[in-house]
């Protein structure tokens, strides 16, 4: 969708949010649909200014979003709260009966999701899935310096101003989030003490230097260069630190810091107030199902088992007979011929393999897919500053009006966790046949609302990436030894099963569970202990990965064995087009997916 149909649905949703009641009510139930959905779209924007900018929706009459960040403190949680209940409400109002059956599925997932936005106000928290709102992962020490360097445009004068614009506010929001943390702690909802810890060096870390070094100047100053655009940007933006943002940051290293002595001892969610109900509710929420702790926990047991099992004779042939399973893999991490150089060098090295893998997977996507992404895809490195508690790769999708490509950001802080066996699982992972494929193909989808295209469930969304990487194998996008690659990568989503209800179910410590990590999947112990720390303040995300797989396997091989020589791959892939959807709603499409077929 161009830019232009952008702004034209910005009009339609803002004229419709206007119009009396009786004239909603005198639509027919798909109009009213859509109305309530633009309706959901747009306040979402305006209720976060930076989404705007990363959709790249901030200009005409969203331009005041491009000088402006989120809010960050307690006021911002409570409006999106208001928001989600008032969408739900009008969403619930529509007749089903109206709608036919594409409509009636975007009405429940939105229906859906609202539920989902709203699973935390029970508990008065941000999210069930992320509780905290400051911690080593989170907070807008972590989002605002990178959304400012890859996601803020510096193209004129005025984007150049917006720049500072959104610095000078970035002091404010720092203190309304600390404050809101403290608000929280007072409650009992506070991260685990290392992670205020980690948290608190991450923050030092940001003004370790001269505010004129800062890679927040910058990034301002030699962008603006490029583009010729006059201006004392660097002096203007290092004063901005100095006033304003490095005190602020300072006093939010100070209050973690502080906050240690308050937490309560432990790792798990079970530590804080109602922690057992808030972890069931998470499980809900990245898993969409009902599975319990302890069901999930079996199923990452019986399925460790299984990759074991395909793993054993895989490691022989490569040379390595003896000892358990991780224990031969982290031998395999260390062989020099699977390594790159802890170097710009071979950083670089590294990343050009994976955009030589990912040109050949383009290759062979037709042979898969009926619908081919056409938004391109950047690989880059972590920025360094946030190296620490950043995951080791995650993706951006692209803008909606495609001034933006998707971006793959890999960790590269040390490249011996990423050795060469394992890298084109990730990769496909990442980008296609994984998430850039998937989320690019929502983007394009004609008839899916707005809401929508920007919507992703963990469950469905990474369950479908790591399906994604079985289809690159039978695409051929693997050597003899990047097979264990392949199946280490889903023996660590299995793993994390049993490590995420671990930790939060029966109530491990952060050794035991990176001990049974590390031993089960054999990553580095800093690997494994950086994993293991995530589990800890995002309860339930872990599990969504292996329980989405198994379902869109299951839900293939059904298709396969129903329609047997009607089994068409490509079209089976189409439901990609349908948007994101709870599991027990993607089941219910895939029948009506055979049904068609059958009838075809």
């Amino acid at each position: 969708m161009h830019r232009r149909q952008f702004i034209a649905s910005a009009s339609v949703a803002a004229i419709a949010a206007a119009a009396p009641r009786a004239a909603f009510a005198q639509a027919d139930a798909a109009s009213q649909l859509d109305t309530v959905l633009d309706a959901a779209f747009w306040g979402d924007m305006q209720l976060s200014p930076e989404w705007l900018t990363s959709a790249g929706l901030d200009d005409g009459r969203f331009a005041w979003a491009r000088h402006a960040i989120d809010n960050y403190g307690e006021g911002g949680t409570k409006a999106q709260m208001v928001h989600a209940a008032n969408m739900l409400d009008n969403m619930k109002r529509i007749p089903e009966a109206g709608l036919t059956q594409n409509k009636q599925t975007q009405r429940a997932v939105a229906i859906d999701m609202m539920e989902k936005r709203l699973l935390g106000s029970k508990f008065g928290l941000p999210s069930v899935g992320t509780p905290f709102v400051v911690e080593h992962r989170r907070g807008a020490y972590v989002s605002i310096p990178v959304m400012l360097d890859t996601t803020h445009p510096v193209e004129t004068r005025d984007d150049a101003e917006a720049y500072l614009d959104r610095l000078d506010a970035f002091a404010g929001e720092l203190d309304a989030e600390t404050e809101y943390q403290k608000s929280q702690g007072a409650r009992g909802y506070l991260p685990p003490a290392w992670s205020l810890e980690i948290t608190a060096t991450q923050i030092d870390a940001l003004m370790a230097g001269k505010p004129a070094e800062n890679d927040m100047v910058s990034s301002l100053a030699t962008r603006a260069a490029e583009k010729g655009i006059e201006g004392d940007w660097a002096a203007r933006a290092a004063q901005i630190l100095e006033s304003g943002v490095y005190p602020a940051l300072a006093r939010q290293s100070e209050a973690m810091r502080a906050l240690k002595a308050e937490t309560p001892a432990g790792d798990g969610i079970w530590r804080v107030p109602r922690g057992e109900e808030i972890y069931a509710d998470a499980l809900k929420l990245f898993t969409t199902t009902d599975l319990s702790p302890q069901e999930i926990h079996q199923i990452g047991l019986d399925q460790v088992a299984e990759i074991h099992a395909e793993l054993d004779p895989l490691l022989k042939s490569a040379g390595l007979t003896e000892g358990p399973v991780g224990a031969r893999i982290a031998e395999l991490y260390k062989r020099p011929d699977q390594l790159y150089p802890n170097t710009p060098e071979g950083k670089a090295e590294l990343l050009e393999s994976l955009n030589s893998q990912t040109a050949a997977m383009m290759e062979k996507l037709p042979q898969a897919f009926n619908t081919l992404p056409t938004q391109p895809l950047e690989i880059r490195a972590v920025p360094e500053a946030i190296q620490d508690g950043a995951s080791g790769g995650y993706y951006n999708r692209p803008s909606l009006d495609g001034s933006r490509p998707g971006i793959y950001w890999i960790n590269l802080k040390d490249t011996a966790n990423w050795p060469r066996f394992f890298l084109p699982a990730l990769n496909y992972h990442e980008g296609v046949p994984g998430h850039h494929l998937h989320l690019s193909l929502m983007q394009q989808a004609e008839d899916l609302p707005l809401l929508l295209k920007n919507y992703f469930l963990s469950a469905y969304g990474e369950g479908w990436a790591l399906y994604a990487e079985q289809v690159a194998n039978e695409l051929g996008g693997y050597t003899d030894i990047e097979q264990i690659g392949r199946l280490q990568s889903w023996l660590y989503r299995a793993t994390r099963l049993v490590t995420d209800t671990g930790l939060h179910y029966k109530r491990w410590d952060l050794a035991r569970a990176t001990d049974y990590f590390q031993n089960t999947i054999g990553l580095t112990y800093d690997r494994s202990l950086g994993e293991t720390q995530r589990y800890c303040v995002m309860p339930g995300q872990a599990c969504s990965y292996k329980i989405g797989q198994n379902k869109w396997m299951e839900l293939r091989a059904r298709a396969e064995r129903e329609l047997g020589d009607k089994f068409v791959l490509g079209r089976f892939h189409d439901i990609l087009l349908e948007g994101v959807m709870p599991l027990n709603l993607l089941d219910k499409r895939v029948d009506a997916f055979i049904a068609r077929e059958r009838g075809s």
